[in-house]
């Protein structure tokens, strides 16, 4: 056969296999167009990106997302990430067999994760974190045996880690953070030698590490199990992963010291430790660490000693973070302060003693130092090279001596708080070189403004120059001298300004003090003004009312003596303003109708003098109220009545006359009422709030009546009720006394008999199963609460009274008294009885032991000393900051989730509201009052009730159809999370009709977190205020989700717990200095 025969032979043969090949792989690439196209048909997305672009008229190699092999056409990767898709993941995506990686990460992808990706044997690369994606972790993803990036991160995926993990071999990254998953680690897991990050953080796993850790892990570079559940001692094998790089166990359990091998992992880089419960010191070993650049060992209380001087080995470390650990004594290491390369070292809240090293500010590269709260003493070393120091915190030591002028050399400075120390002398008036200052704090010391002749302040001449400054607080130094002119040219920026107690006074010889600088009023951006505790005397200027940023003004306890500004009440957004303890004066009545936002007002201790307005009543706002010790008269307004937050009220010590309004027994809130030296008249009303005060708030009245116990004499139509009443008993009770004689012998015989069975019955029946319940009689509690004095009284709800009582062993109990005349007391103590029984929970107040007869039930419960949620949101001398009202919430969302899913029968509260949520001396919050709870029987997921719950805190289907199930709760748990940090009631007037306190939230929200949040919150000079912004933004679409309008939306209590937890962890991460 010649040469042509043979290759035409070889070309008729090659035409066919080829045609044949390429048949094969058009149908194969339509098998893999056809499953992606099922997969859009399933999804959404905006704009349509998919269904424009994913069309049988272009190649599926070409749309956007998809790539294919070089030799044979088939899809080989599919990256959607971040394209705002949203559905569940469809089973076809299981038929792009030669599938070598899949992104579907950052999307909004819910639901389960379908059995059919099982199916992709060639995948390499699966990732799919900060979706929603739920239930279990699926034991078949073992399977996929060639998978090396295993990312599922920030999903709501629960359960276990399943076993089977071990079987992906080839597994490098291991990324399950920020989930729901619970139960021990696995073992197994590091026994797959190929990983180099395992990132399980976040999560609720508990049990401990175990002691081969690292046995098995030879390329191991970054481990991170912080937030979980963790116990035990940290392995000391955990020295063997000589790779590692980054150690993250925070927030644990973790106990044991911190063992001497991890001095071993010379290529660490990050180590955080903080948070648990470990305990000994902080090892010397650590300072072989040499390439570590952050050391996190925060927040440990049983940690004692020294921190090594070997530290300053550690010629690598940027961050160190050594801080809140009250057992840490001893000096700052001289040592630290020669690591050219930190930038940040923070060593506050601890028990340091000493002086300041005079090398702080050797390292040229340091940008914040923070040493507050610790005993450090002696002088502030001079600043000779800090270029790029940003922060200064030295507040609430023992430091000593001048500041020094060479402060002016770090000019990059922007925070200085040297506040509550003893520094002396002259402040410098170098400062103006600062020219990035924000903030400047200096409060409590002994500070003097500069030479015995400076009257006028010059250091604030030179603070003029700090063209950023917000926030000024010069409080409590004896700074004598006056306000000078210039004070307006300061930053426009400004935002806080306070010089309380500083000895200001004037120049004028024949008079002490001087004016309020009219210069103050440039001051446009101006949120606080403090210049209480002065000798400031003179005139408010007018022009303050132009100041519309102004939110607290505070002029109290000065020498003024003008006429209050009518412009003062122009300004419809402040909160507070305290005046009091002047000689203020008015020429016409005070017309406050337009600040609509007030929460203070305080013009006690002037010569105010005129009628009352009955605008008053519009502040629907309003907390406190004082206008005590002037020279009021007229009547007090009805419309009081409409102060309807209200909880302080001091009216005394003026002239006012006639009756006290019947109708301010409305003010639910009111908590402090005092009328007491005026000349009042009539019927002390007894209902409501009046039934809480005593004496002292009616003393010296003209002709006041009421109750015995309120030491004034009796009203007239009371005495003639008393007589008609005397008769009304004589014939009521005198005529079956021969009656009662007869059946008596019968009664004694018959309790003779039912004693033993009565005593037997009322174990079993009212305490149920609570464990060894101690026996206690109607005349302990009697003794423990001084015959149930009104003094002793914790307060009262719709079935009865609480009191706080002693009992004969010293412990201290809260003893809440059924008052069995009202309808509706014996199901609430039954109720509560079997509802609380066998509880026991961190989070839910303890039951622990009742008393109980025909005729008194009463149930004994753990005195909870701090008051509820309701005061500390809602009472004037109480604050919550922003950590204490997460932690509460988690706490509350805890406790629910523990009647939900805690017990073979589930438990609908059915009352939750702030009232109901009790505060320890440790801010742990405690839920209680299972008065009108319901127990789900076998099978039940609702029941239908008569009981209604609290209005605005009851679902919707609870009020309409009398139906409750545990989404009930979880209603009221989003209504009592927007109250919390909004310090908005869903009972305030505002919200009427339609306009409940979740839709105005539903429409608030996209304005952002400062137009909704509690003002204490999210305070205009706080340097935080927008991560603290995104916090609360976060938890406001989860307390929507929460108070969905439909049952079957609403989150389930243990994804809330969760998701609460991850926001609180997102907020610590972002701010350093809570």
């Amino acid at each position: 056969m010649n040469y042509n025969t043979c290759f035409h032979l070889l070309l008729a043969l090659f035409i066919p296999c080829s045609v044949l090949c390429l048949a094969m792989t058009v149908r194969n690439l339509n098998f893999d167009q056809f499953a992606l196209l099922e997969f859009k048909d399933r999804i959404a997305g905006p704009k349509n990106v998919l269904p424009n672009n994913w069309t049988v008229s272009t190649s599926v190699c070409n749309w956007i997302g998809v790539s294919c092999g070089i030799l044979h056409k088939r899809v080989i990767a599919l990256n959607l990430t971040s394209m705002n898709l949203r559905g569940t993941i469809p089973p076809h995506l299981g038929n792009l067999s030669f599938l070598l990686s899949l992104d579907l990460s950052s999307n909004h992808f819910y639901g389960h994760l379908p059995k059919e990706l099982s199916q992709l044997h060639h995948l390499r690369i699966l990732q799919l974190s900060y979706n929603r994606l739920n239930g279990e972790i699926p034991s078949w993803l073992g399977n996929l045996q060639r998978v090396r990036r295993l990312k599922m991160k920030n999903n709501n995926f629960t359960g276990t880690i399943p076993e089977t993990l071990v079987n992906m071999s080839n597994l490098e990254i291991l990324n399950l953070g920020f989930n729901q998953l619970s139960g021990r680690v696995p073992s197994s897991i590091f026994k797959i030698s190929s990983l180099k990050i395992i990132d399980l953080s976040s999560n609720s796993l508990s049990g401990s590490l175990p002691n081969d850790t690292c046995q098995h892990l030879p390329k191991l570079e970054g481990l991170y199990l912080s937030w979980n559940e963790l116990s035990g001692n940290i392995p000391s094998s955990m020295g063997k992963c000589s790779n590692l790089k980054n150690l993250s166990l925070s927030n644990n359990q973790l106990r044991g010291i911190i063992p001497k091998s991890i001095g071993n992992l010379t290529r660490l880089q990050e180590l955080y430790l903080g948070f648990n419960n470990l305990e000994g010191q902080i090892p010397k070993e650590i300072s072989n660490l040499l390439s570590l650049e952050m050391l996190n060992i925060q927040a440990i209380k049983g940690l004692t000693g020294q921190i090594p001087e070997e530290i300053g080995n550690l010629l690598s470390l940027e961050t160190l973070n050594i801080k809140a650990i009250k057992g840490l004594t001893g000096q700052i290491p001289t040592s630290i302060f020669n690591i050219s390369s930190l930038k940040t070292i923070d060593l506050s809240n601890n028990s340091l003693s000493g002086q300041i090293p005079s090398s702080i500010f050797n390292s040229t590269m340091l940008e914040e130092i923070d040493l507050f709260n610790n005993s450090l003493e002696g002088n502030l070393p001079p600043i000779t090279n800090a270029p790029k120091l940003q922060i200064l915190l030295l507040w609430r030591n023992k430091l000593t001596g001048n500041i020094p002028n060479s402060i002016s050399n770090a000019s990059m400075l922007q925070i200085i708080d040297l506040a509550r120390n003893s520094f002396s002398g002259p402040i410098p008036k170098t400062l103006g070189n600062l020219r990035h200052l924000e903030v400047f704090q200096i409060f409590d010391n002994n500070l003097i403004t500069g030479s015995a002749t400076d009257h006028e302040w010059s250091f604030l001449s030179s603070l003029t120059n700090c063209r950023n400054l917000r926030r000024i607080d010069v409080s409590g130094n004896p700074f004598s001298g006056v306000l000078p002119t210039y004070i307006g040219n300061l930053s426009k920026s400004l935002q806080f300004f306070s010089a309380k107690k500083c000895e200001l006074q004037g120049i004028i010889p024949m008079e002490i003090g001087g004016p309020i600088s009219e210069s103050l009023c440039g001051l446009e951006r101006l949120y606080e003004m403090c210049l209480g505790l002065n000798k400031l005397h003179g005139s408010i200027p007018s022009c303050l009312g132009n100041i519309s940023a102004l939110r607290y003004l505070c002029l109290d306890s000065n020498k003024l003596s003008s006429t209050i500004p009518s412009t003062l009440w122009n300004l419809k957004d402040i909160l507070e303003i305290d005046l009091s303890s002047n000689h203020l004066h008015n020429s016409h009545a005070i017309d406050v109708g337009n600040l609509r936002s007030l929460l203070k007002l305080n013009l006690s201790r002037n010569l105010l003098k005129g009628d009352i307005l009955s605008t008053f009543g519009g502040l629907q706002t309003l907390v406190s109220l004082d206008l005590s010790n002037n020279i009021l008269h007229g009547h007090i307004p009805e419309s009081f009545d409409g102060l309807i937050s209200l909880e302080f009220l001091d009216l005394c010590n003026n002239n006012l006359f006639g009756v006290i309004p019947k109708s301010l027994e409305k003010l639910l809130h009111l908590k402090y009422f005092n009328v007491s030296f005026n000349r009042l008249e009539g019927e002390i009303p007894s209902k409501g709030c009046f039934s809480n005060f005593s004496s002292t708030s009616f003393m010296k009245n003209y002709a006041l009546c009421g109750p015995p116990r309120l030491l004034v004499p009796p009203c007239k139509n009371d005495i003639h009720k008393n007589s008609q009443m005397i008769i009304l008993h004589a014939f009521r009770y005198g005529l079956p006394t021969i009656g009662i004689f007869v059946v008596l012998i019968v009664l004694t015989i018959m309790y003779r008999r039912c004693q033993r069975r009565s005593t037997t019955l009322t174990i079993k029946d009212d305490l149920l199963s609570l464990k060894t319940p101690r026996r206690i009689s109607h005349a302990e509690l009697s003794r423990a609460t001084n015959g149930f004095e009104e003094s002793n009284m914790l307060g009262s709800g719709s079935f009865g009274y609480v009191y706080k009582g002693r009992l004969s062993d010293g412990m201290e109990v809260a003893i809440k008294v059924f008052n069995l005349q009202t309808e509706g007391a014996f199901r609430s103590f039954d109720i509560e009885c079997d509802a609380m029984c066998n509880i026991v929970h961190r989070n839910i107040v303890k039951v622990i032991t009742c008393c109980s007869s025909v005729d008194f039930k009463a149930l004994v419960l753990d005195y909870i000393s701090n008051g509820n949620l309701e005061k500390w949101l809602h009472s004037e001398n109480c604050f919550l900051n922003i950590i204490q009202r997460v932690d509460i919430m988690i706490d509350v969302a805890v406790a629910i989730e523990h009647l939900h899913n805690g017990h073979p029968t589930p438990i609908i509260h059915c009352d939750i509201k702030p009232s109901n949520i009790l505060l320890d001396e440790d801010m742990v919050a405690h839920v209680g009052d299972f008065g009108v709870a319901k127990l789900l029987g076998e099978g039940e997921v609702m029941k239908q009730t008569m009981t209604l719950a609290t209005i605005g805190y009851m679902a919707p289907e609870f009020g309409s159809a009398g139906i409750v199930s545990i989404k009930s709760d979880v209603y009221s748990y989003g209504i009592v999370l927007i109250e919390t940090f909004t310090k908005k009631k869903p009972t305030d007037n505002v919200f009427v009709e339609e306009e409940s306190i979740r839709h105005w939230m539903e429409s608030s929200l996209p304005k952002g977190a400062i137009e909704i949040a509690d003002v204490d919150l999210l305070r205009r000079e706080d340097e935080y205020i927008v991560v603290k912004a995104n916090c609360i933004s976060s938890i406001m679409e989860l307390a929507l989700n929460c108070s969905a309008e439909l049952p079957e939306e609403r989150k389930d209590m243990k994804d809330v717990v969760v998701e609460l937890k991850k926001i609180k962890q997102r907020l610590l991460n972002n701010i350093q200095h809570f």
